[in-house]
């Protein structure tokens, strides 16, 4: 076919993209600026590097993360597959050995001989040629103008976050238990490591928090009361009430500690981070404290008192358009035909949602050089509704959005039953995506001949 494309950005959504154009037929020049110019939050130059949790979410059909995993396979989208062959244990979740999954998809793109890796940092974009911008929460400063210049539109800030992450050897395994809520989960002996609290380790535990030592917040930060409000760190829900917590992430159900015989008063969960279960990350302690006053508090936490951590906590700037005012649900940019915008950048937020958007990038630039219709994926999916949802929300009130059960179009019965009205959710999306994959001339598509669904557990 010969048609070049330009894909801006080598993370989930653009290296998903290059992957889809070149399957289409394309020649893709991806551009990727690490190692030549690196970011606060990146640590190597792997493409698809993972840089806050390694879990892509919950692998149940009838849960939101689990409907979009499930899209994605019929799709045949490359990166969700290189995250099955680099899978870790972690209950009903899909998590990740982050290494192995960088690696794999580094490798299957570099041996693409349609994509062209190229290691520098783009300053402008392309000027009418055609091109996906995947640059991610951290664009550099250069691009950011740029493409702030071509929108009009000023760019909104909030904070993303990477969790701490400990040696599994350092874990005091007297303390602390494996286990997952309700048994559930393929392991015997529990994916999860437990650290259970009682309620005076617990308030002992919120009472430091909400004194900690916290990165100094700069003058636009201070001055916007919500821009935590894409991932709270743990400092803040402890300020916001002394149980907030133990009814977030140290909530306590679906867990007994077999050292007692009851359920904690409160638990803080570790998920196994590597293929090796050497490292195992602090799951949903997003926090800006001060990396000297984070070990003290985290080692106030029964089972790691002795942690050994690899890698602190740490918060980090995450910049989106207002892509009501300025994309397609094909993710095409309003203003000019061929140029699209993928990833977090669109204010899609969650690993898998943003490979989607990189697909439905990739697929509909491939279909605007062959002379196609656009493909505007059905509502009812959960990645239609991802691509309405970023696209036409309130342009004034447009906070970043994860996948979620609440931006599906309502059911037309009403069903108390909470099971039965996801599983309907859920047969609905597949329905919906396989009626509309057979609408379209594209030999790559049509997995639905192949069950979409698992058994709801």
């Amino acid at each position: 076919m010969g048609l070049t494309a330009t894909v801006i950005g080598g993370g989930l959504a653009g290296s998903e993209a290059a992957w889809q154009l070149a399957q289409r037929g394309h020649n893709v020049r991806l551009y990727e600026m690490r190692p030549v110019k690196t970011t606060g939050a990146h640590v190597g130059d792997r493409l698809a590097e993972l840089v806050c949790s390694n879990s892509l979410g919950s692998q149940l059909p009838d849960r939101a993360t689990g409907m979009l995993q499930n899209e994605m396979r019929a799709l045949g989208s490359l990166l969700l597959k290189c995250a099955e062959e680099a899978a870790v244990p972690a209950g009903g979740a899909l998590a990740v050995d982050r290494d192995r999954f960088a690696d794999r998809v580094t490798t299957r793109i570099e041996g693409n001989s349609r994509i062209a890796i190229l290691r520098e940092e783009v300053t402008a974009l392309p000027l009418n040629a055609p091109a996906i911008v995947a640059t991610g929460p951290l664009t550099s400063p250069a691009l950011a103008a740029a493409i702030c210049e071509l929108t009009g539109e000023n760019y909104l800030y909030f904070y993303d976050a990477i969790s701490p992450i400990v040696r599994a050897d350092s874990i005091d395994m007297t303390r602390a238990f494996r286990a997952n809520r309700y048994g559930r989960g393929d392991s015997d002996t529990g994916d999860y490591i437990n650290c259970p609290m009682n309620r005076a380790e617990y308030e002992e535990f919120v009472a430091r928090l909400q004194c900690a030592e916290t990165i100094d917040l700069r003058d636009f930060e201070r001055d916007d009361p919500n821009f935590f409000e894409g991932c709270v760190p743990i400092e803040q829900l402890a300020k916001r009430g002394a149980d907030t917590l133990a009814f977030g992430p140290m909530r306590p159900v679906g867990l007994t500690d077999p050292h007692t015989g009851r359920r904690p008063y409160a638990v803080v969960q570790l998920r196994q981070d590597d293929l090796a279960g050497e490292l195992y990350n602090i799951v949903g302690f997003q926090t800006n404290i001060r990396w000297g006053a984070q070990r003290e508090i985290l080692r106030q936490i029964p089972g790691l008192q002795d942690a050994q951590f690899v890698r602190m906590g740490q918060m980090h700037r995450n910049t989106f358009l207002n892509a009501p005012a300025l994309l397609y649900p094909t993710m095409r940019f309003r203003r000019r035909d061929n140029l699209y915008f993928a990833g977090q950048i669109t204010g899609v937020e969650g690993y898998v949602g943003n490979i989607a958007t990189g697909f439905v990038a990739a697929l509909n630039l491939s279909r605007q050089l062959r002379s196609l219709p656009a493909w505007i994926p059905p509502q009812e999916t959960m990645l239609g509704a991802l691509c309405h949802y970023v696209t036409h929300a309130e342009p004034k009130r447009f906070q970043p959005m994860k996948a979620n059960l609440g931006i599906l179009p309502p059911l037309p019965e009403r069903i108390k039953n909470k099971l039965e009205r996801r599983r309907v959710y859920a047969q609905r999306a597949r329905d919906s995506l396989c009626a509309s994959l057979e609408s379209l001339d594209d030999s790559l598509l049509g997995a639905c001949q192949a069950p979409l669904l698992q058994d709801t557990v």
